[in-house]
């Protein structure tokens, strides 16, 4: 088996092979270190908007997490941690990023950049959703004398204390960072093209006796993430799914509430009032946003960006913003998947031509025409309402059944029917009207090109159910 990418997901499908008695595997990661979105994104205020205790795996609690949301080096130290715990290390392979997998004679042939040619019965992407930075096409940013880079692109050489720093984007990254940088800075201008719903959190900090309690109490740390999992399920995952329930009109009240109390300026308020409804992007949470934008030395700029010019942004309105540091948060190419990886078969499916209309996958894991592949974090994966770390173990314990039963010997080839994948866009699609995402009016990174978001649209309890294992009449088994 070849495994690509050595985030949370890779971690995870590699610790699950070690569990079944499995070693004739290899992960690929393309950088020096795992860790994924956690080790790629270094920049000042980043931390993880699920709970620390639910942000973690079922079966690796971690009694030492700091705060309640804890900080992103914390979270890439806990994954680098359990890697080296499960005895990962031999099995992954840095600096090898896989750069086309093709499928010919019952096997695929995986080729890396480095040259490197591997084979495997089966191939996985742990590949996530959020690696592929998307930078606009600003006219003239190159021409910017001053430092510029993507937030996934850090260049922590860059000084920030006193400068004047300039941040595109609003989502949770710019927020994050908004937060971080307005005490140090001389002067920190927001540039929004659409403001964000902010639901308030407090991010409290676990005290020693705390930590003291959860790693010494048999059982203490996992009662902790089961209780969150259940409060998760059955508040914010509910919220999403459907704009008429309790649980939504509580979430959108919250959400309004804060910018109302939090705001005192009129204008500034209206400013960074959304015109859609609370959860149709990706919901921001923080606990000071509002406040450090109405500090002194903080602007949100309104106006659109015209072009990048050596001394700064020229906004629309003719006002040019002087800057020392350009920061693009403007987030990623989250339809690109496993992409720009090239897939393809000898009965000729390439995977950009069978996505040339959306990404879409059966059941979140496999895709018809592609033989013995499957996806960690695939197409219609409940991203938009449930911590990704819970859904992972739920896609891997569906890839094990199809690897238990090649073990066997019961069969060496798996490939979903078109007509199965059809059967389950349908669903989907019937579920999504009244979800958030559709209902909400807004478009946002969850929408493909078809403009259809390719989310989990009913609950978590019917995720886990459904993928509790495969359906073989959905498969062409041989």
């Amino acid at each position: 088996m070849v495994i690509i990418g050595a985030g949370m997901s890779g971690i995870l499908m590699g610790i699950r092979l070690l569990e079944a008695g499995i070693r004739s595997f290899q992960i690929l990661e393309k950088a020096d270190r795992v860790g994924g979105t956690w080790r790629d994104n270094r920049y000042p205020g980043i931390a993880c908007d699920i709970p620390s205790h639910l942000y973690s795996y079922s079966f690796e609690p971690n009694p030492q997490w700091s705060h309640w949301f804890s900080p992103g080096e914390e979270i890439q130290r806990y994954f680098e941690r359990t890697a080296e715990r499960h005895r990962l290390s031999d099995r992954i392979k840095l600096n090898a990023r896989a750069i086309a997998a093709h499928w010919a004679n019952g096997r695929w042939s995986v080729r890396c950049e480095n040259g490197d040619e591997l084979e495997a019965d089966f191939l996985i992407a742990a590949t996530g959703v959020l690696h592929n930075p998307s930078v606009p096409k600003l006219p003239g940013l190159p021409t910017f004398r001053g430092a510029s880079f993507h937030t996934a692109r850090w260049d922590e050489s860059v000084p920030l204390d006193g400068k004047r720093i300039g941040v595109i984007g609003t989502g949770s990254t710019a927020t994050q960072i908004t937060s971080a940088l307005v005490p140090r800075v001389a002067k920190l201008s927001l540039f929004q093209r659409t403001p964000q719903w902010i639901f308030p959190i407090w991010n409290l900090r676990y005290s020693r006796i705390t930590q003291a309690i959860l790693r010494s109490v048999p059982g203490a740390s996992k009662l902790m993430y089961h209780a969150l999992r259940v409060y998760f399920q059955w508040t914010f995952a509910r919220a999403v799914i459907d704009t008429r329930n309790f649980q939504h009109r509580v979430l959108a009240w919250i959400t309004r509430r804060n910018l109302e109390k939090s705001v005192r300026d009129p204008a500034l308020r209206e400013k960074l009032r959304p015109s859609y409804e609370p959860g149709c992007k990706r919901l921001v949470f923080s606990t000071d946003f509002y406040e450090k934008i109405q500090e002194p030395n903080a602007e949100l700029v309104t106006s659109a960006i015209e072009r990048i010019e050596p001394r700064g942004v020229r906004t629309a309105d003719a006002r040019l913003h002087e800057l020392d540091v350009l920061v693009l948060a403007t987030g990623f190419e989250a339809q690109a998947y496993v992409r720009p990886m090239r897939l393809t078969t000898e009965a000729g499916a390439d995977i950009d031509q069978v996505w040339k209309s959306g990404p879409e996958a059966l059941r979140t894991v496999t895709v018809p025409g592609f033989p013995n592949y499957f996806m960690m974090v695939g197409p219609y994966t409940p991203i938009g309402n449930f911590p990704l770390i819970s859904t992972s173990e739920i896609q891997a314990s569906y890839v094990m059944a199809f690897i238990e039963r090649y073990r066997r010997g019961d069969a060496t080839r798996f490939e979903p029917r078109v007509d199965a994948l059809a059967e389950f866009n349908r669903e989907v699609s019937e579920g999504l009207p009244r979800t958030v995402w559709i209902a909400g009016g807004c478009s946002s990174w969850y929408l493909g090109a078809s403009g259809r978001p390719a989310l989990w649209p009913f609950s978590f309890e019917r995720y886990a159910r459904e993928m509790r294992a495969p359906r073989w009449d959905e498969y062409v088994v041989t």
